[in-house]
């Protein structure tokens, strides 16, 4: 949060970061007759390009666009060293050491990372083409790559957005999907699964070989992933219902309802995984422990591990019955209170100030979208 707050002080040309036209990597899978309209040159101006968009619709399209982006960049660093390695999903050579650990929590994680990622990158790619095709501004975040690669075997050294080395991860969904009586639309707070993740900083890929020993330190590591996986992805899965309320056009809210499911989809196989991660405390960080999550206090009826559809809960109002459903969807701040969640578990520790700025205004303008109006 004092990055993000940093952030607001410095000025930028925003922009200066948006582009009629789309990124090299979507460049190279999105259809040519999207880009034949001489999109690919930035427009001279205070606010950005709308095009056939109403200004809150491009807005809103625009924030989701950085936030799939962010989302390929992590997801990438995960394919990379526990992932499957194709041209689907190109780039890493595999770390041995830390997909075996990652397979503790099922045998298919690597499937399972392959195709999170995959589908996050066509999110982000479809998304900027289709703002380019309405001859609105899309979202290029290149200039921030400048974060460093894990120097463990399997990755690339390349810049990066975001940090996976200095996570403070929230573990709280998975008590605020399993209690039927409270939802965070109504304030309601939720106990963590994992609290010693929730507290300092820690990797969630290896830095460096050495983080591949002991055995107990290297499955630390591929729990904290594990537990971040439902973390990132019941993010989105809120954000999107929760934006779709804001949005004008026929055609952007069935591209909204459309990408928000696949978020879920992904958000129920981690909750899934999740509970598979082994006991145990991390030797080379005594401080982070991992609990049984079928012992007290957690375990039971409400809490055993593959319990993972949603548990009715209040929605709406109090006086009405219990309905299971994703939680939270309140639109007010949802897109700053996403940025603002994305920023506090470390996800950004090392970028600009110029990348704070942007992303603000980029969920400011989300926010203040309205249906109806531009």
């Amino acid at each position: 949060m004092k990055d993000l707050q940093n952030g607001l002080k410095t000025s930028v040309n925003r922009r200066s970061f948006m582009k009629r036209g789309l990124t090299a990597a979507g460049a190279a899978t999105v259809s040519a007759g999207l880009l034949g309209n001489g999109l690919s040159a930035a427009s001279e101006g205070p606010e950005e390009k709308s095009g056939r968009l109403t200004p809150g619709d491009a807005a809103i399209l625009r924030f989701l666009a950085a936030a799939e982006i962010l989302e390929t960049d992590l997801w990438q660093q995960y394919n990379e060293l526990g992932g499957i390695q194709d041209s689907e999903v190109p780039g890493g050579n595999g770390n041995p050491t830390y997909t075996a650990a990652l397979a503790v929590l099922d045998a298919d994680m690597d499937q399972y990372i392959h195709d999170n990622t995959e589908d996050e990158l066509t999110h982000e790619v479809f998304i900027n083409a289709f703002l380019a095709s309405k001859r609105a501004d899309t979202v290029n975040l290149d200039e921030f790559r400048t974060l460093p690669s894990s120097q463990a075997t399997g990755a690339q050294q390349i810049g990066r957005l975001t940090n996976l080395m200095q996570l403070t991860v929230d573990t709280s969904w998975w008590t605020r999907y399993r209690v039927g009586n409270k939802n965070p639309d109504f304030g309601d707070t939720f106990d963590q699964a994992v609290p010693s993740l929730n507290v300092g900083q820690h990797p969630a890929i290896p830095r460096t070989d050495d983080d591949l020993t002991p055995n107990d330190h290297i499955q630390a590591i591929a729990n904290t992933a594990g537990f971040h996986f439902g973390t990132i992805e019941q993010g989105g899965t809120s954000l999107y219902p929760s934006l779709a309320q804001r949005v004008t056009h026929p055609e952007v809210l069935r591209i909204v309802l459309s990408i928000g499911p696949t978020e879920a989809m992904h958000f129920q196989t981690w909750s899934d995984k999740a509970g598979n991660a082994p006991p145990l405390t991390d030797p080379k960080d005594p401080t982070l422990v991992f609990p049984d999550l079928n012992s007290p206090p957690f375990g039971g009826e409400k809490f055993q591990t593959n319990l993972i559809m949603p548990e009715p809960t209040i929605f709406l109002s109090r006086k009405l019955p219990a309905c299971s459903i994703v939680r939270p969807t309140a639109t007010k701040g949802a897109a700053m209170g996403a940025l603002k969640f994305l920023t506090a578990m470390g996800l950004f520790i090392g970028q600009s100030p110029a990348f704070f700025e942007l992303m603000t205004d980029l969920a400011e303008d989300a926010d203040e979208a309205r249906r109806g109006r531009g």
